[in-house]
């Protein structure tokens, strides 16, 4: 979990709270601001969901590369130089 799913959990309680007292005093503003919060904290919740996946599907990746450079450092080299080549000549339409 990161920061950004705790914090959107919070602002999402927060809203259904503010929604709820402004249900309970007859308050309309309170209750649209507690339903904006919501929103708000589901979408940040979302987006530190998301960025915990791709956090998860890329680490291994890069520790697979890590790993390959350590222990082919020669390899790695010739591989860094055919991909900069390859990546030189498309950027100069070739």
């Amino acid at each position: 979990m990161n920061t950004d799913t705790i914090n959107g959990t919070a602002t999402n309680f927060g809203g259904q709270v503010k929604e709820g007292l402004g249900g309970v005093l007859g308050d309309k503003t309170m209750q649209a601001e507690g339903k904006g919060e919501q929103l708000s904290g589901k979408t940040q919740k979302a987006f530190g969901d998301a960025k915990t996946s791709v956090d998860q599907a890329v680490r291994p990746l890069f520790d697979q590369v890590r790993d390959f450079v350590r222990e082919r450092p020669l390899a790695s080299a010739a591989l860094g130089g055919v991909v900069g080549i390859a990546l030189l000549n498309t950027l100069r339409g070739k």
